[in-house]
């Protein structure tokens, strides 16, 4: 009997403590989201450059230097600060002794370039001997404002739900209250794809650069909010 007795006890203190720590109150669960565009205005663009031979004449070679000058020129004439244009890499670090075994041996050199609009690049094309341009393509863009950007989508993102919760606990005569919990949706971020544009020596057209598209970065960020219902 005691035994039955102390049982009972625990179950009504258990019943106690649940009802004292269950959370009774009429809540609603919204999300809100909110969401933009932009431009990209850090491009980073990987060139390439080959020597060649003039009318396949193995004496008449256009070498790495002065295809290098005249990227060089063609940078700081558009307006972007020599320190933007990197070497990425040399085809032989021991280019001297490669030309004297291999006389017909074609030296090329990789840059990366760091533009924030690409019609800059187009004009520096324009500026470059075409046939010494191997290929060239996007590597990495970002927007330099992103994070501001993000605080400020997910403060919108947090008022849409509040509209949301507000409407609707409305329309069924009832009163929002405070914000009971915020979980964050997460970020969303979808990147444009840019095209590679390979210039083959034998192909390339000098008169003309490659006409490169010009696409944004969307953004989407939603929030989760819960309400308490007054």
């Amino acid at each position: 009997m005691k035994k039955l007795l102390a049982l009972a006890f625990v179950a009504i203190l258990s019943l106690n403590s649940f009802a004292q720590t269950a959370d009774l109150r009429k809540k609603i669960h919204v999300s809100g989201s909110a969401e933009t565009e932009v431009t990209p205005d850090i491009i980073y663009i990987g060139i390439s450059l080959k020597e060649y031979f003039k009318d396949n004449n193995s004496k008449k070679k256009v070498d790495i230097t002065t295809l290098e000058t005249q990227l060089y020129n063609a940078v700081l004439k558009a307006g972007i600060a020599k320190e933007d244009l990197m070497v990425n890499n040399v085809s032989s670090y021991n280019y001297a002794t490669e030309k004297k075994k291999n006389p017909d041996f074609l030296a090329s050199k990789q840059y990366r370039l760091k533009v924030a609009d690409l019609n800059k690049f187009n004009a520096i094309l324009e500026s470059l001997d075409a046939k010494g341009v191997a290929n060239t393509n996007v590597e990495s863009y970002d927007y330099s404002k992103i994070e501001s950007l993000k605080k400020d989508l997910k403060i919108k993102a947090l008022l849409a739900a509040k509209e949301k919760a507000t409407y609707m606990v409305t329309a069924l005569g009832e009163k929002i209250g405070g914000v009971i919990e915020i979980q964050d949706g997460g970020d969303n971020m979808i990147q444009p794809m840019y095209r590679n544009y390979a210039m083959k020596a034998e192909m390339a057209d000098a008169s003309a650069a490659p006409e490169l598209d010009f696409k944004k970065i969307k953004l989407n960020f939603t929030v989760n909010v819960v309400f308490e219902i007054k």
